[in-house]
Parts: structure tokens; C-alpha cells; sequence
């Protein structure tokens, strides 16, 4: 079975290694085929030159490691040759904010793919079990991802733990705020958000729950600099907000969907705002934009303050609301104590999981202050008892406890508990996660 720990010499063989973006490096091929699968597993185009040296030189910046797995025997002539992988995955390490300015160093899952010819054979869960396990085993307490298909990853004890929605809003005479802008907006060239869009995303991480710090193609994607064909995209646009001081505190990059698209329509490219002030009067920017009637991002919050600063909040059009960032615990004592409970409060949780990594009982004592005290208590009479995937939905405040107990997820042993874990595991503001990978 597809093990990296192993070796299958039956049918199949599993290779980890890290990218290679040199293409004058033997192994620059491995990489680039890698890359080529990936694309195959999410039907996209064969990917030509300029993308892979792009692509990898990005994946090399975030040092992802990357798996693949390798029919061992002979291929069927005219097929796909044997160093393509028929399946990939890869992680790297990047920081999660767990709530009220803590982070948590994640393993992140991305870029999973088996050819649809070679299922049924445990090379999922083969890769996926040992990957947890070897990050358990590095010490990390959390492991992430954002799923193309919802019914996968239960299995193997993720949790939702953040949403998104796609938004239409009408920019026409009904876009109209209820209060005043408190800075200035001015439009830039896309070319500066190389630099600027970092530094005021690491702003906005530590501002954020749910927040996962950024690989580095979203620079790339904002400024114009790689569109999804790996050329530049000549298309994008830039602006920035200056807050009373004169400091930048947000941008957002947009593009034209061209007039042959109607409504005359502006597509937000990315939007990122390191206060309120910003995020609303980048709104207004946009809203303000000649010729244009409506305005699209596929990435909004599902608790929008949007909506309560226009005097029409139907002129959003929310569609399409689904899940987006599924946390896996790793650790139970640690992914608690990485976090700050905002009450007192004492709960026994028994958690169970299917791959025995998070399995135990534990007590969180917390007094409301910096920081709770976890302790094993094995043998003692749970409050909750849950799966790890419930507990990694709750742990952001993604879904009430009160909610998973009226579903039948999650058992109360004790009257209220549900409602007390509910207090204890809000968070400062709802959870949302700006960073897809």
C-alpha cells in the first residue's frame, strides 16, 4: 500500500522529496511531472514551460515536500509513462491563528490526487495516515487543508472549521453606506502588492481566527505577476487604503471581466484589510468605479460587516456558501493549550478518532485568562464526548457544541456542558480563512 514508510515492490512505489526548481537538476523532471499529475487529477490544462519553472520556483519558496506514487511493473503501452505519478500529495508548514492573536505552527495538506484508473487501493489513506503520523511525530498538534469534495476527509477525523461564500453585489444607485469613510483610497500599480501584499496579510493573520499564513504564489497572483496560465496577468488592478496617519492598511487587486461579459461586472482578485475602516472604504472604492454595475469575489466572509454598513443589504447576492479550511487534530492536550479560553470554565472531554492520534480524555480548566491547563483524565466521567473531527470543528467556533449535539455528533453526558463548551470555545471574531492551498 502507498506508505512513503514503505515500499511496495507488488504494484506500486512512494517517493517524498522535496521541489527542485533548477531545471538544469536531474530531479528537476520528478518535479515537473508531479506538477503535470496534479494537473491531470484537477482537469486542468497540460501545463506548459513558463508555468512548472513559476510554479516550482514558488513551491520552493514555501518548501513544500511532495509525494508521489509510482507504478512499480511495466505500463500499458501508449499510457502515461511510469515516472507520472498516479497519485500526489504534498504539505508544508505554515502558522494557523487559533484565536485572540496565538498561532499554532500547521501542517498543510494540498494538491491531493489519485488517477482515476488506480482506486481502490488504499493509496489514500496510505499517504494520508502516514503523513499525519510523521507530523504528530514532529511535534505538531494540528494538521489543515481545504477539500475539492466534502465527503472525503471526515473519514480520517478533519473538521470544517471556517466558511466562505461567493457574492454578487450591485454597485448601482442602491450602493449606499450608512457612515462616512475614516481614509483615502488610491489606485496603485498591481506591481507594488509584491511587496506591500505581505507584509499587510501578516497584519491581517494575526487579526484573524481561522487565518492560515500564505504561500507565496498569492503575492504573485495579486499583483498581476502569474495568472492561471503562468503568464502575467495584464489584466489585474490595484488599489490601496491609507488610514488617517497616511499608512497603508489594506489593498485590493480586481479585474475587468470585459465588456462583452453584462452586467459590466468588476471580479475582486484578492481583498485584504488590516482593520474595518479599510475593508469598508475599499468597498466604496469599488462601488464607486465608473461604468461598472456589479462586483464579485468568490472568497467573501459568511458574517459579512458588508451587510450591515449598507443602507440596502440586498444589494449582496450570496450564493454558493460551503465549507472552506478542515483543521485534523494531531495532539488534543497540545491544539488545547495552543489556545486562549475567553470564560472559566472546567469541561472533561473524551474524544475518540479513527486513526487513534487524538484519542483520549482530557480536562481543560480555564480561568478566562492567557492561557487553560489540559491534563489527561483517563477514567474520569466525561461532560462531552465527540469525535476529533467535531472537536476541530468546534475549536474556532465554526459550529456550536450545542448545534453538534442536536445532530447526534456529539454526546452530553452533562446537562449544559454543551452550552458551557460553546462559551469557552469562541473565539474574539467569526473565523474565516483568506488562504486557499
Amino acid at each position: 500500500m502507498a506508505d512513503p514508510k514503505e515500499h511496495n515492490t507488488e504494484k506500486y512505489s512512494v517517493q517524498r522529496f522535496p521541489v527542485v526548481a533548477d531545471r538544469n537538476d536531474a530531479a528537476y523532471s520528478r518535479s515537473a511531472n508531479w506538477v503535470q499529475a496534479v494537473s491531470h487529477g484537477f482537469h486542468q490544462e497540460r501545463r506548459d514551460d513558463e508555468y512548472l519553472a513559476k510554479t516550482l520556483a514558488a513551491y520552493q519558496t514555501d518548501q513544500r515536500e511532495l509525494t508521489g506514487v509510482y507504478v512499480t511493473g511495466e505500463v500499458p503501452g501508449h499510457s502515461l509513462p511510469a515516472d507520472v505519478p498516479v497519485a500526489t500529495y504534498a504539505t508544508m508548514r505554515k502558522s494557523l491563528n487559533v484565536g485572540f492573536g496565538r498561532t499554532l505552527e500547521s501542517n498543510l495538506i494540498t494538491a491531493v490526487t489519485v488517477r482515476g484508473t488506480h482506486r481502490r487501493n488504499g493509496i489514500l489513506r496510505g499517504m494520508i495516515t502516514a503523513d499525519l503520523e510523521g507530523a504528530k511525530d514532529d511535534g505538531l498538534a494540528m494538521a489543515a487543508l481545504t477539500a475539492s469534495e466534502g465527503s472525503i476527509y471526515g473519514r480520517f477525523g478533519f473538521g470544517v472549521a471556517t466558511f466562505e461564500r461567493s457574492i454578487t453585489v450591485d454597485t448601482g444607485p442602491r450602493f449606499r453606506f450608512k457612515g462616512q469613510p475614516s481614509g483615502t483610497v488610491e489606485v496603485a500599480d498591481p506591481s507594488v502588492l509584491l511587496d506591500v501584499a505581505p507584509q499587510l496579510f501578516a497584519r491581517v493573520h494575526h487579526l484573524s481566527p481561522g487565518s492560515v499564513d500564505r504561500q507565496e504564489y498569492y503575492r504573485l497572483v495579486a499583483s498581476g505577476s502569474i495568472g492561471q496560465d503562468g503568464k502575467p496577468d495584464a489584466s489585474v488592478r490595484s488599489a490601496l487604503h491609507y488610514d488617517a496617519s497616511g499608512t497603508v492598511d489594506g489593498y485590493v487587486s480586481y479585474r475587468f471581466k470585459g465588456w462583452d461579459h453584462k452586467p459590466f461586472t468588476m471580479e475582486i482578485v484578492d481583498l485584504v484589510a488590516a482593520s474595518n475602516a479599510a475593508y469598508l472604504d475599499l468597498w466604496r472604492f469599488l462601488g464607486s468605479i465608473d461604468l461598472i454595475e456589479q462586483v464579485t469575489w468568490a472568497e467573501a466572509p459568511v458574517d459579512d460587516p458588508l451587510a450591515w454598513a449598507l443602507e440596502d443589504p440586498r444589494c449582496i447576492e450570496s450564493s454558493d456558501v460551503r465549507d472552506m479550511l478542515w483543521l485534523r487534530i494531531l495532539d488534543t492536550r497540545a491544539a488545547l493549550e495552543a489556545r486562549s479560553f475567553p470564560v472559566s470554565g472546567h469541561l472533561v472531554l473524551q474524544v475518540t478518532d479513527p486513526l487513534g492520534l487524538a484519542e483520549g480524555t482530557w480536562v481543560l480548566e480555564s480561568d478566562g485568562g492567557a492561557a487553560a491547563v489540559v491534563n489527561d483524565a483517563t477514567g474520569t466521567a466525561p461532560d462531552l464526548s465527540m469525535d476529533a473531527a467535531d472537536l476541530a470543528s468546534m475549536y474556532l467556533g465554526a459550529v456550536s457544541p450545542v448545534t453538534l449535539a442536536a445532530a447526534g455528533r456529539l454526546s452530553e453526558h452533562t446537562p449544559g456542558s454543551a452550552f458551557r463548551a460553546q462559551q469557552l470555545f469562541t473565539v474574539e471574531r467569526p473565523a474565516h480563512c483568506l488562504t486557499h492551498f
